[in-house]
């Protein structure tokens, strides 16, 4: 696997370096005044502080549930997702989109889950039983 290397603005550095440590348990790398490095689950996720802006999420239906844009987040392990799962569920995280397997049935059925950051950034994590069904297309 290729790590990928992604940078989101935040206003609130402090407050999303808090977070993503504590509540996601992501390992904080190199940081500055204005910017830190996360091993966003074996990924670089760069966060730029940046001054407040007015920015309107969108979103597009997917099975069912309104899936905000953009957003970003990984595909963990089955068992990876199910142990994040309940540990946001235990820390009261509000979920756009709840826990919940997607497609099932289907091909590229999921465990997909949506939260947002404390920058309103929109975060899913998913996984898959099957990961072969990670890219396959219906027929």
């Amino acid at each position: 696997m290729t790590p990928f290397h992604l940078a989101i603005p935040v206003t609130n550095l402090s407050v999303c370096r808090k977070f993503y440590r504590e509540v996601l348990k992501c390992e904080e790398g190199r940081s500055d005044k204005k910017w830190v490095d996360f091993n966003f689950f074996g990924h670089q996720l760069v966060l730029h502080e940046k001054p407040k802006s007015n920015s309107n999420t969108i979103s597009n239906p997917v099975d069912g549930h309104e899936v905000p844009v953009p957003h970003f987040g990984v595909v963990l392990a089955w068992e990876q997702w199910e142990l994040l799962a309940k540990r946001l569920v235990s820390r009261n995280i509000e979920f756009i989109i709840d826990p919940h397997i997607r497609f099932k049935g289907k091909v590229g059925e999921q465990a997909t889950l949506f939260f947002k950051d404390p920058e309103n950034n929109a975060l899913e994590f998913k996984a898959f039983k099957d990961m072969e069904q990670l890219f396959k297309k219906n027929k």
